[in-house]
């Protein structure tokens, strides 16, 4: 049992700084990830913005496309109420 304990502990030695300097380095460059990762949801990439547009766009599209329908139907409705048989 002192046999393994001779070898282990030096081995430990040998590993265990390692995890140390990696838990030390992650501590160190956690805030500038934070910071980055902030600016990243405060900004909006080209991307982002075009698909947003893109969108916008395309519901405004359809918010006429309502509207003009329903606006046929009101002159279609009018113009049977005047008495045309071919509205």
């Amino acid at each position: 049992m002192t046999k393994m304990l001779i070898w282990a502990a030096p081995l430990a030695m040998l590993t265990l700084p390692g995890c140390v300097a990696k838990a030390a380095l992650d501590v160190a460059t956690m805030p500038v990830r934070a910071g980055a990762q902030a600016a990243d949801w405060a900004t909006t990439s080209q991307d982002e913005a075009d698909r947003n547009y893109g969108r916008r766009m395309r519901e405004q599209e359809a918010r006429e496309g309502k509207a003009r329908k329903k606006a046929d139907k009101e002159r279609q409705r009018q113009c049977r109420d005047a008495g045309y048989d071919d509205c």
